[in-house]
């Protein structure tokens, strides 16, 4: 606890690119529920453009408002 999963489209990321994202993702949810770095899991989830409103939009950001903290402006 806790797991943060991030759905993307598609997009090559280096080695150090990812590296840098994991980094600064752990550190802010580290910092945000006061956790240790090991407790903190990270998914990384490439969903093509096609799929996405079906099974990214209307299923978690328009089917559950109530948690979404951050809206999309599309």
């Amino acid at each position: 606890m806790p797991h943060v999963t991030i759905k993307h489209f598609p997009h090559p990321l280096t080695p150090a690119q990812e590296e840098r994202l994991l980094t600064r993702l752990t550190a802010a949810v580290r910092e945000a529920f006061d956790v240790e770095d090991g407790v903190v899991s990270i998914a990384l989830h490439p969903v093509e453009p096609e799929a996405w409103d079906e099974r990214v939009y209307r299923p978690e950001i328009a089917g559950q408002r109530e948690f979404v903290r951050k809206t999309p402006t599309y």
